[in-house]
């Protein structure tokens, strides 16, 4: 089938199909934490920008290691960074970070953590309280990153 009866039949396929033949967009599927068969990548790279799906930081068996914030946060930073450079990035590329917690309580031992583990300037930032996250943790983060 030629490319317009692509585009005429299906707009979005036709979308894919620029993205894979430009190599503008591609799955960073091999970061931390992938397991083929997820339904997500732990990162996106479109043109410069990288997108990091939320990290929590877990152990070497994929388990959310303990219940205390310091750690958590550390951890899912040390996460960030692993898909962070796996897709080719610095920590200095980040320039939009959200943090989901489950207690606003915790924000300030977080912010400490965050502090010295994450690179000046600091991205911008937005910080959520929510209900619950996946396995028990207390903390994830995603990110945006740009190359400059």
């Amino acid at each position: 089938m030629k490319n317009e009866q692509i585009m005429r039949r299906s707009p979005w396929l036709a979308c894919v199909l620029a993205l894979c033949i430009s190599g503008s967009a591609f799955a960073q599927n091999h970061a931390i934490g992938f397991t083929k068969g997820m339904p997500f990548s732990e990162g996106y790279i479109a043109g410069n920008t990288l997108y990091v799906a939320g990290q929590q930081g877990p152990d070497s068996h994929g388990k959310v290691t303990g219940t205390d914030i310091t750690l958590q946060t550390t951890n899912a930073i040390a996460a960030v960074e692993k898909v962070v450079k796996e897709a080719g990035f610095q920590m200095s590329d980040i320039v939009s970070v959200t943090v989901y917690v489950t207690d606003l309580n915790d924000v300030n031992q977080m912010n400490e953590v965050y502090k010295k583990l994450m690179p000046d300037p600091k991205p911008a930032r937005a910080t959520v309280q929510v209900a619950g996250l996946i396995g028990g943790a207390k903390i994830e983060i995603s990110a945006i990153a740009v190359k400059h």
